[in-house]
């Protein structure tokens, strides 16, 4: 069902409120990566050029309870703001009940967190945050996996109410993905838990040619397989269901490659002692904390081959340069790839920023669970929200 985008509308002159996520990580109050920061620039760039008054919303982190907490304050974002626009980008504390622009073309409202009942899309919040605002625009995909008041509350109750182009540009990447993709498919999943990706896994044992796993993810398989992995994580009550999705994947004439050797050491840490080993001589007290030489070379040929490549995890304990070579190798065997390439979820993120690999991915989305949520196949809140506005008449804006 089509939805109402901001080029449908004229933003002269209007006070347009844009839903963002810039729900970036801090480090004693330090950005440490402004990614997606930079992914909204275009669109609040696009709403400046058409002379837009542009407000713009944000949660950051989970603070413990509604009201100011400087430790979840957006200054630190406003500041970037300011710096990659080129303009000044005041930081409006108290705005629930309006906001006074003044001067400026563009805003940054506080932590929309700080107000009571956000999480819980609380309709009277809702309308007023609605209230602000000529044209209401949802451009945080990050988001919009949850109902609440500053997504889905908003959304139905503003005058006017559209997506924004990021949020466009990641539903249509998704769906190149997912709909109609180029074969062979090749799927790159890690993580430490079967648990947390058990749906994703099902979903695209489905869709794919090849699933690399790797992780702890990969654990859970190669024990299901009657490996013993020593120490390492991975969930014994899950062993079933990683044999089922292997089978599945057989019958389809997919393949789920399992690691032929891995790096172990006895602790995850920077002077730890590593050794490779095959999968079948890993000690009791070894764990595995990265892809082996062999592995890492028959997961990179299973890369080349593909047209469509989904990247979602690392595959070892990259953070520690020790345990980071098969997660950089598997990085710049998809960079290389001439494959249509999405990547996403933040551990991944992270890695594509380590390697500076962020212009050779065709897209980078910025959502987590919203991203898991499209692949697992699942209706995102908001979108029905905006599919649900796209129906009713909405007010014409000239």
């Amino acid at each position: 069902m089509p939805i109402s985008t901001m080029s449908d509308f004229d933003l002269k002159g209007k006070r347009i409120l844009i839903r963002e996520d810039f729900n970036v990580p801090l480090k004693h109050g330090v950005i440490t990566s402004d990614l997606r920061i930079r992914a909204a620039l275009p669109t609040i760039k696009e709403a400046l050029k058409k002379n837009g008054k542009v407000m713009l919303m944000s949660h950051l982190g989970r603070p413990a309870t509604s009201g100011y907490d400087e430790a979840f304050s957006l200054a630190p974002v406003a500041q970037r703001l300011s710096k990659l626009l080129k303009m000044d980008v005041p930081l409006i504390q108290h705005w629930i009940d309006g906001v006074n622009m003044g001067e400026s073309q563009v805003v940054l409202l506080e932590n929309v967190r700080f107000q009571h009942g956000e999480t819980d899309n609380n309709v009277e919040l809702a309308k007023k945050i609605a209230s602000l605002c000529d044209i209401f625009v949802m451009d945080a995909f990050a988001t919009s996996h949850r109902a609440e008041s500053s997504t889905c509350g908003a959304i139905k109750y503003a005058k006017q109410a559209c997506a924004g182009p990021l949020l466009l540009s990641e539903l249509e990447a998704l769906s190149k993905i997912m709909e109609n993709p180029a074969h062979p498919v090749v799927a790159i999943v890690g993580g430490s838990k079967v648990s947390t990706k058990l749906s994703l896994l099902n979903s695209l044992v489905k869709k794919v040619d090849a699933l690399i796993i790797g992780g702890g993810i990969a654990n859970t398989f190669l024990a299901a397989e009657g490996y013993t992995v020593g120490k390492s994580l991975y969930e014994p009550d899950l062993l079933d269901e990683a044999e089922r999705l292997t089978i599945e994947a057989k019958q389809r004439k997919a393949e789920v490659p399992l690691p032929i050797d891995v790096v172990v050491a006895e602790r995850l840490s920077e002077d730890s002692e590593s050794y490779v080993r095959l999968v079948s001589q890993i000690d009791d007290k070894e764990k595995i904390f990265d892809m082996g030489p062999d592995t890492i070379k028959l997961f990179v040929s299973i890369i080349k081959k593909a047209k469509t490549i989904l990247w979602n995890g690392p595959i070892g304990a990259f953070e520690i340069e020790e345990f980071s070579n098969g997660t950089q190798a598997i990085a710049k065997a998809i960079a290389e790839s001439k494959a249509f390439k999405v990547a996403g979820g933040g551990d991944t993120l992270a890695a594509i920023e380590k390697y500076h690999l962020e212009s050779k991915i065709d897209y980078i989305s910025t959502g987590g669970g919203a991203f898991l949520n499209v692949l697992e196949g699942k209706k995102l809140p908001v979108i029905a929200a905006l599919e649900e506005r796209a129906t009713v008449k909405q007010e014409k804006v000239s």
